[in-house]
């Protein structure tokens, strides 16, 4: 009796590490000189303010050298940019030579005149709907339902991607994700993630949702398995981009 109370604890100490490697599924990240919060969040695919949060970051204007970062939902620690400073040479004052000894009088030497730093090209003018970043497919098929921008055009608000009943429904951009479930009519379940600027994306018809609401998502994360329309109708995904609380047209923003 001891030796199988002893074993069913042994079973669900077991478990419970199961399941803690599992929701911690990530690798660590050592800073270098010259790599930022910023650089290293988009190079992994998540969410600066969320790495900041995780890694216990009040600052990431002082991230220093050497801090170990653990980045969430990676599989392989991957090559981050460095931001070099320019070389002390460009920015140094030049001073003139020193005149030859001579007894000829000579004329005065100007004084340097001051270079200052190029002006940077300013960015293009922001067309509406057009955005600055793309997005990933949150899975490759035909699209069997264009956008639409018309008030009737209903679920016309989003594109619909031909897939086959249960393949995997992939995270376009890394996110929160807001409302995971079935409770908006038209449809069925529904996962809705909101990104950086106020950026959201919606994949509806889903034959069942792989993530909770409240979670935060890596770019590429599987979220769901891809279902039918619930009024009936080949197997598709619905999938929307918003820009605060207007639709655009995804394609926009797809590759």
């Amino acid at each position: 009796m001891l030796l199988s109370r002893f074993s069913l604890v042994l079973l669900i100490a077991v478990a419970i590490v199961v399941v803690l490697a599992a929701c911690h599924r990530g690798v660590y990240h050592t800073v270098e000189p010259g790599q930022t919060l910023f650089r290293i969040s988009r190079t992994y695919g998540v969410d600066s303010d969320y790495l900041a949060r995780i890694n216990n970051i009040s600052d990431p204007t002082q991230l220093r050298a050497g801090t170990r970062l653990f980045i969430p939902g990676a599989d392989q620690r991957r090559r981050v940019e460095v931001v070099t400073s320019p070389p002390a040479s460009t920015t140094a004052r030049t001073t003139p030579p020193p005149r030859p000894a001579s007894t000829a009088p000579s004329s005065p030497v100007p004084a340097p005149v001051p270079r200052s730093a190029p002006t940077p090209p300013s960015p293009p003018p922001q067309v509406a709907g057009v955005p600055q970043k793309k997005l990933n497919w949150p899975l490759k098929g035909p699209i069997v339902r264009q956008f639409s921008s018309s008030a009737e055009a209903g679920a016309g608000r989003g594109i619909e991607i031909a897939a086959m009943p249960g393949t995997s429904v992939l995270a376009a951009e890394a996110g929160r994700v807001i409302y995971s479930g079935d409770g908006v009519s038209g449809y069925g379940h529904l996962v809705i993630l909101q990104h950086d600027n106020q950026l959201f994306t919606v994949y509806g018809f889903n034959q069942r949702n792989l993530v909770d609401q409240g979670v935060f998502v890596s770019r590429g994360d599987k979220i769901a398995l891809s279902g039918a329309p619930p009024a009936g109708g080949e197997p598709r995904l619905h999938f929307e981009v918003r820009s605060g609380k207007e639709p655009v047209n995804p394609q926009l923003y797809l590759p």
